[in-house]
């Protein structure tokens, strides 16, 4: 979705969609740059060390967990790096519970992805389900303000649950699948909002509907300080942990578990998968597909041209699969073409327009970075 106007990285393939980026004198821009600076040595650090930090984090968890019914908690979507923290966390001999938070946009395929893991691998499952009523009026305020990070909302509810279950259970370690080999990238920082940001989903639906709140699961700046620096809660990124390469991964799961793989990062939503793919394209000239594939091009995992030609066309398998979706999402939240048009015609605003903790965030950061 690349224009004459734009310039493109000479190495990745980010461009200058991205307000935020720069180039040096080769061409090569501060996004791949300040993410092989950062995190260059986790890709290449020696195999040996590699399985000697792994062997300590695992016999940390194992201690933390004696006495108590799970060790860690894994949060699992049905993507693939959620999928691959489980099947490797029962390989070293963890007891996870895996959480799942379902806002009423689970794939179908996504479903079985889960199932067929939790079943194959014989642990327990604990899924939150927020009432869908309450889910699309929170949605319809988000469209309302015409703010970028719809997705705030799921990725919020998703920390919270999983810290949640941390505490019932007693557990200090939640695993996740993030990693930075194929999504350590920075995202452009217009791109999305601070999650941990309650104040501004409970602002925008006062605002806009003054939508009741009753069994959406939040968690705000300060809550997460004390999670993270009270209660010594530990979000680990446990693929950093190993040499994780996404598509022998895959190979993986299908053979041994049934997976079902997505054409694209976190489309195992169909939510997601139609704000990626359609209302951030066409509303906020966003393409997520090239801070994703740029990530992949950078840790060697997908040649530049490869991402080139994966950019190519819409960021749908096909025009009938997005239409598909189009007709699917205006059904469930009760919406016309009309409607559709008229909220990607509107101007956009900026998540600080509305009520934040991102000022709050921000000074807290600045803290910590300055004492620790």
């Amino acid at each position: 979705m690349t224009t004459e106007t734009q310039q493109t990285c000479t190495r990745c393939v980010m461009d200058t969609s991205a307000k935020d980026i720069t180039f040096d004198e080769n061409g090569i821009c501060n996004f791949c740059t300040e993410f092989l600076n950062r995190s260059g040595h986790i890709l290449t650090v020696d195999p040996s060390i590699r399985e000697k930090k792994l062997k300590d984090l695992v016999k940390k968890i194992k201690k933390s967990g004696e006495g108590k019914q799970y060790d860690c908690i894994i949060g699992v979507s049905g993507g693939v790096d959620s999928s691959w923290v489980l099947v490797q966390a029962l390989k070293y001999g963890l007891r996870p519970l895996a959480v799942h938070m379902d806002n009423g946009w689970n794939s179908e395929l996504a479903q079985n992805n889960i199932a067929n893991l939790v079943r194959g691998l014989n642990v327990d499952l604990f899924t939150h389900v927020i009432e869908w009523h309450e889910y699309r009026k929170l949605m319809q305020a988000f469209f309302d303000a015409d703010v970028i990070d719809v997705e705030l909302l799921y990725d919020n509810a998703m920390l919270a649950v999983n810290y949640q279950q941390a505490s019932k259970f007693g557990i200090k370690y939640i695993l996740a699948g993030t990693n930075q080999a194929t999504e350590g990238m920075k995202m452009p920082a217009e791109w999305n909002h601070l999650k941990f940001d309650r104040k501004n989903i409970f602002g925008i639906a006062k605002i806009f509907g003054n939508v009741s709140v009753e069994t959406f699961p939040s968690i705000g700046v300060l809550s997460f300080a004390w999670h993270e620096f009270i209660k010594q809660n530990k979000w680990i990124s446990f693929l950093d942990n190993f040499d994780f390469n996404k598509e022998d991964a895959l190979d993986i799961l299908e053979r041994d578990f049934g997976y079902k793989r997505y054409p694209y990062k976190h489309y195992e939503s169909i939510f997601t998968r139609f704000y990626q793919g359609f209302i951030l394209c066409e509303k906020f000239k966003v393409d997520k597909r090239k801070v994703h594939f740029s990530t992949l091009v950078a840790s060697k995992q997908m040649s530049r041209d490869e991402a080139l030609k994966g950019l190519v066309g819409i960021a749908y398998e096909s025009e009938t699969e997005l239409e598909k979706d189009k007709q699917y999402f205006l059904k469930k939240m009760g919406w016309s073409n009309e409607q559709l048009d008229e909220y990607i015609s509107r101007p956009n605003k900026p998540h600080s327009a509305y009520p934040s903790e991102k000022p709050l965030y921000d000074f807290l950061l600045k803290l910590y970075r300055k004492f620790s």
